[in-house]
Parts: C-alpha cells; sequence; structure tokens
C-alpha cells in the first residue's frame, strides 16, 4: 500500500450517527453500518464514524474498540473511512486507533487532549508523540480535528508544522469545525501534502477552489445525496445554485442540538423512532422543535431531498 493509497480519498464525509438498540439501551454497531452503508449509497465519498456528531465521547471505549472490525467485516475500503479516536486519554485514544490499524484501516481523526484547558503546545504535541510511538507504525494516517467550541484546546499553524517536521506523512490532514473559513485557509497554506477538510459543507465550493479537499460533516446525515451532487458539480454552471440549497439546509438543521436533530430526521426518514434516542448527556428534540424542524425541512423540498431514501434528482 502507498503512502497515498493509506490517506483518505479527496470528497465528502458524512460524521455518522450512532444508533442506538432499543432493547438493550447500548449503541448499535449492526445499525451504525446500516446508515454508513446507506450513506455510501446516496454518493458519499467516505463515512467518519465515532466523532462529535456520532456521539464519540459519550460511548464506551469497549465499543469503540469493535467498530473499525465491523467495517472491515462489512467490506469498506480503507480509504473510505476515518475513524474518530480522540479522548482525554492518550492511553484510550492510542487503544482506538490501535484498533483502526488492527482491522486494515489507516485513518483517524483524533481530537486533541481535552478536559485539561489552556494545554501548553509542548503538552499536544507530547500526546500525539506518545499516540504515535504507542500505535507503532508508519501507515498511521491522522487527522487533527480542530473544533475549538467544544475542545478549548485548538490546534495552531505551528502545531501542525512541527508534527508534520517530526512525523512527515503519518500527519495527513485536518478537520476544522471553528467555521471560520480563513482560518481553514490558514490550515491549507500551513504545510505541504496536508489534506483540509472543512467541517460545514457550508464552504464546499469555495473551499474546493482554495485548495480544501473536501468536508467532513454533521449534516450530510441528512444531505448525503445533495452533499454529494454538490461536490460532483464543482466547475460547472450548477454548482453555485447547489451550494446554495445545500447551505441553507445546514442554517436550518444547525438551529438544533445536532445530534438530536439528525438522529429525528433519521426516525422520520426510517419512519422509526427508536432512531431518536440520543446517549446522555443530550437530549431529544422537545415536540416544538420537532414540528418547527420537520415544517422547515418540508418547505426546502424536493431539491434538497432531506426526507427521503432516493437519490436527488
Amino acid at each position: 500500500m502507498s503512502s497515498v493509497e493509506r490517506k483518505a480519498k479527496h470528497g465528502v464525509y458524512a460524521a455518522s450517527i450512532t444508533a442506538i438498540d432499543p432493547s438493550s439501551g447500548q449503541p448499535s454497531g449492526k445499525r451504525l453500518i446500516e446508515h454508513s452503508q446507506w450513506l455510501m449509497s446516496q454518493g458519499m465519498t467516505g463515512v467518519a464514524p465515532l466523532g462529535t456528531t456520532g456521539e464519540g465521547n459519550s460511548l464506551p471505549l469497549s465499543f469503540r474498540l469493535s467498530v473499525p472490525g465491523l467495517f472491515r467485516d462489512a467490506g469498506f475500503s480503507s480509504d473510505k473511512v476515518i475513524f474518530g479516536t480522540g479522548s482525554c486519554s492518550v492511553g484510550d485514544a492510542t487503544a482506538a486507533t490501535r484498533a483502526v490499524i488492527d482491522a486494515g484501516f489507516t485513518n483517524a481523526l483524533v481530537l486533541p487532549p481535552f478536559y485539561y484547558k489552556n494545554a501548553s503546545e509542548d503538552g499536544v504535541f507530547a500526546y500525539f508523540d506518545q499516540l504515535i510511538d504507542g500505535v507503532g507504525t508508519d501507515s498511521l494516517r491522522i487527522y487533527l480535528y480542530h473544533f475549538p467550541q467544544l475542545s478549548m484546546t485548538p490546534i495552531t499553524v505551528s502545531l501542525i508544522q512541527r508534527l508534520k517536521k517530526h512525523f512527515g506523512p503519518m500527519i495527513a490532514g485536518l478537520k476544522d469545525s471553528s467555521g471560520d473559513f480563513k482560518g481553514t485557509l490558514d490550515f491549507v497554506a500551513a504545510a505541504d501534502e496536508f489534506d483540509v477538510f472543512s467541517g460545514s459543507e457550508a464552504f464546499l465550493i469555495e473551499g474546493l477552489s482554495k485548495g480544501c479537499v473536501g468536508s467532513i460533516s454533521a449534516t450530510s446525515n441528512a444531505s448525503a445525496a445533495l452533499t454529494a451532487k454538490t461536490f460532483n458539480a464543482k466547475g460547472s454552471a450548477e454548482a453555485e445554485a447547489l451550494q446554495e440549497t445545500l447551505t441553507t439546509v445546514r442554517a436550518v438543521i444547525a438551529k438544533y442540538p445536532l445530534s438530536a436533530a439528525l438522529k429525528q430526521i433519521e426516525a422520520w426518514r426510517r419512519e422509526d423512532d427508536s432512531w431518536r434516542s440520543v446517549f446522555p448527556p443530550g437530549t431529544l428534540l422537545s415536540e416544538s422543535q420537532k414540528s418547527e424542524l420537520k415544517s422547515a425541512l418540508e418547505a426546502l423540498e424536493p431539491g434538497a431531498s432531506v426526507l427521503k431514501n432516493s437519490l436527488a434528482a
């Protein structure tokens, strides 16, 4: 496997939601695989399970360790899955990342350690240093996860450059969920052979024109077909119109608690309310939130294809 083949393909990834088994109340690997397969059937380049939208840091480590093997057994290609493996504990992050490698995958999306605030750059560097050493293979490809609103531990340009200098191709790229597009472009310019994915598909077309390689997005769970169609339209006359619709879909959903809203949308799509369940400390949408969200999404159809099973026309 070449260095290029180990990296995630450029394109659009859905940050997959994690379903709960209605009988046990535990995360369901079977349903996670089914949902990820559906996302791929809608034209997505790949999936990113166990991230923020997947409620990864609310899941038992035992479940997180089992997920890469489930994706392997389901036949997912290594270059189309990026597993969330970050943790406050470098030991847990190492174990989760090792499980990715052991299952035959290479790509991990890694939050910095996020419990202790005001961590120094030396401290965050040491976290990644120990993780990489603990995993122990140069086939690993790490995508740094910049989400300062939640982690309160930003990834900086200087940290990227330092990590790239020491670990080369193992530091493969970054997901920027800050919502600061100017900052995203700073990351693009930070280093060579460093793939930057926007965390918002609202920036998809402009980002592609300015050096980003795609998006890894929560709301693509609901707008997978439209997201894929917009990505494939880059450079064409219809790209801007598709982008406008895609941005509107994201703005509608972003008004609500994200995992709860996306699971509610999946419940409507499947006509199965068991998909609504979220892990503590998350809570379900209220009845008024459900009504408002559904009305807003129905007003977007048919072009948005959010509540449908079929590909966007």
